[in-house]
């Protein structure tokens, strides 16, 4: 995804970040109109002191002093104008890019969130937090210091050329003489950026990814001590990023000192021809002001342009990854019709074929059902496949074989809102954003109202806990819930799933991380949550599922047993097994 097309200017990419600008065409207009009356002022002002210098050069001193006068007032006013046009250009073009990124932010954010899980899995945070952020960022340059600029600095260049030829052709040669130099070096410099621009994103996005994913699990890089060594890695990306960077400072520190040398000497070129003229009387000293002032309006802009004109780059290499990202498809396809207020909660799974990666098989030819208001635990060894029931389940991932039937319809006939509003999934590993705990549990739902929640607190019996910290439910739990315990944070994720009032409820080793006292707190809860409600458990502890109505036994994606818990017992099976190395290990705990 960090890969780029490699051109020298991406048109194709170019193109996709103008029509960005379609709903701001006004705004868009009204900036190019600004461009062409400042490009159009800009020779005004060496001609209007040449005139200033000549005339008042032949008259006497009282004349002179209020000529010259009158004429400041006059140029000043000048400035003032182009000031004025000067101020709204630079504005609006900032506004057009504020607006435009807002656009493309917003419909990258949500292309983001359509993504399936799967890409998730194999795509760092990190990345796609440069795509979200840094990129999106500099897709506003190409219009507030890119694109409008390099407009203006344009025609701005051509005005003063034309008028230069028109005023004196001779002068206007021997001023462009060094252009020939000029554009070589400028086609040098634009070829030798393009690559360390690149580069400069690449290491911005690995930079990024390797932060983020470090900060994230600082625990364990404390817990087994290996702060150096992930601080050599840092180091060693961090000079890559800063390298990257010096390189792009490099190809600038070469190119600006050239375009100073051709600009003292297209100057030195006019001054000694027109002092040879001035002697001869055939210039006057106006003119030689009149042509310096030229020359700083011709290579200041073209000074600009180089710049500007890699910060236009810089935009394209930019919106070529964004763009890369944005046709990445990679989405749950949401061709569902069905969107029913309440499903019954009938499932039944028909010879389910599921991969993660192409025909490796986690789950192979699974067959089970379940009644409305039933429940059913699934147990098995570590990647036996019981999480994958849920992901398909809840289609976070799309299985390859078979059929999932919901109240009797393919489960591909729901829309994916309406299904997923239907399930409620308690995870083992509970993420809680950074804010309230009521927020954490209502997740900004209108909805679900205060009393709801506080309701809820009290039927799954956690009331006494949110009471007791500070804010009570207003509590904020930082960033992944790190203020409360593993234990409090499973209880706040029931509180969640039961104030969705789910019509079938997933618990996805929900008790496993939790103390005994908690524990004893949610099996309660769990009886509550799963009255008159399909629910589906996963569980490593056997004592939490044995009033199921149906348990599974999986075993490296095959479902090898079925039935209750007294069933299972008398089968002298997997189960079996399963459940008396669990009472023995519970003996020798409680021993």
């Amino acid at each position: 995804m960090s890969d780029v097309s490699g051109k020298a200017f991406d048109f194709k990419a170019f193109k996709r970040v103008i029509e960005y600008l379609r709903p701001y065409q006004s705004t868009a207009w009204i900036t190019l109109i600004l461009s062409v009356l400042l490009a159009g002022i800009a020779p005004l002002t060496p001609t209007f002191i040449k005139y200033i210098q000549d005339t008042a050069a032949h008259m006497g001193m009282a004349a002179g002093f209020s000529f010259l006068f009158n004429m400041c007032l006059l140029l000043f006013g000048l400035l003032v104008i182009r000031s004025v046009f000067q101020f709204g250009n630079t504005y609006l073009a900032s506004l057009l890019g504020q607006n435009i990124i807002k656009d493309m932010r917003i419909k990258l954010y949500t292309h983001i969130l359509s993504m399936k899980l799967q890409f998730f899995d194999r795509t760092p945070v990190g990345t796609l937090v440069t795509r979200v952020n840094s990129d999106i960022e500099t897709i506003a340059e190409v219009f507030s210091d890119g694109l409008v600029v390099i407009i203006n600095q344009a025609l701005t260049v051509l005005v003063v050329i034309v008028v230069m030829i028109w005023q004196n052709w001779a002068l206007a040669l021997l001023s462009l003489s060094v252009f020939p130099v000029l554009i070589f070096a400028t086609y040098l410099f634009q070829r030798a950026t393009r690559a360390s621009f690149q580069d400069v994103r690449v290491q911005v996005a690995r930079l990024n990814a390797f932060v983020q994913e470090h900060i994230t699990g600082m625990s364990i890089v404390q817990v087994f001590n290996r702060e150096e060594t992930e601080l050599e890695k840092f180091r060693q990306i961090n000079n890559s990023h800063k390298m990257a960077n010096i390189r792009s400072i490099w190809y600038y520190s070469i190119f600006f000192p050239v375009v100073e040398i051709l600009s003292s000497i297209s100057i030195a070129i006019i001054v000694w021809w027109c002092t040879k003229g001035m002697l001869t009387g055939t210039i006057s000293s106006g003119t030689i002001t009149q042509y310096v002032l030229y020359i700083n309006l011709l290579f200041g802009p073209i000074r600009q342009l180089s710049d500007k004109f890699n910060t236009l780059q810089m935009g394209v290499v930019s919106s070529e990854r964004i763009f890369t990202l944005l046709d990445t498809v990679d989405n749950i396809e949401d061709k569902g019709t069905l969107k029913p207020e309440k499903l019954k909660g009938k499932i039944k799974f028909e010879d389910v074929y599921f991969a993660y990666n192409n025909d490796d098989w986690v789950l192979k030819g699974v067959n089970f059902d379940i009644e409305p208001g039933k429940t059913l635990a699934i147990v098995g060894a570590t990647g036996a496949g019981k999480s994958s029931i849920i992901n398909i389940l809840g289609r976070f991932y799309e299985f390859q074989k078979g059929s999932i039937m919901l109240d009797d319809e393919e489960i591909r006939d729901y829309s994916v809102e309406s299904l997923r509003k239907n399930i409620a999934i308690v995870l083992q590993d509970v993420f809680l954003f950074s804010d309230t705990i009521t927020n954490n549990i209502a997740l900004f739902n209108k909805e679900i109202t205060v009393q709801q929640i506080q309701d809820a607190a009290r039927a799954i019996g956690a009331e006494a806990f949110i009471e007791s910290l500070p804010g009570k439910y207003e509590y904020n739990v930082r960033e992944r819930g790190n203020m409360l315990s593993a234990g409090q944070r499973q209880l706040v994720s029931f509180i969640r799933a039961y104030v969705q009032n789910p019509a079938i409820l997933v618990l996805d080793e929900a008790t496993s991380s939790i103390d005994t006292e908690t524990e004893r707190l949610i099996q309660t809860a769990i009886e509550k949550l799963t009255e008159h409600r399909t629910s589906i458990i996963i569980a490593h502890r056997l004592a939490t599922i044995q009033r199921a109505d149906k348990i599974l036994v999986l075993d490296h994606g095959i479902v090898v047993e079925s039935g209750s818990h007294q069933e299972l017992l008398q089968k002298d099976g997997f189960y079996r097994k399963l459940y008396e190395i669990q009472f023995q290990k519970e003996e020798k705990l409680r021993a």
